[in-house]
């Protein structure tokens, strides 16, 4: 298994309650929400991106039928 990175990160409290009633809601510890919660913010920007390059993709041919 790979090395992991440690990294230290600054909390507003009221965000760290959250983050640790819902990693408790899904029997995980904060370290590992954190981790899920990174990754799936991660999916939706490249799955994001990809739509955007596709919509642009589109929108440029449009516009050379329309020409």
């Amino acid at each position: 298994m790979a090395e992991r990175k440690s990294f230290l990160m600054r909390v507003d409290p009221a965000l760290w309650g959250e983050i640790e009633r819902w990693a408790a809601d899904e029997l995980r510890s904060v370290n590992a929400q954190v981790e899920i919660i990174l990754r799936e913010a991660i999916k939706r920007r490249r799955a994001g991106s990809s739509q955007t390059e596709t919509t642009d993709a589109d929108t440029s041919s449009e516009t050379k039928t329309t020409l």
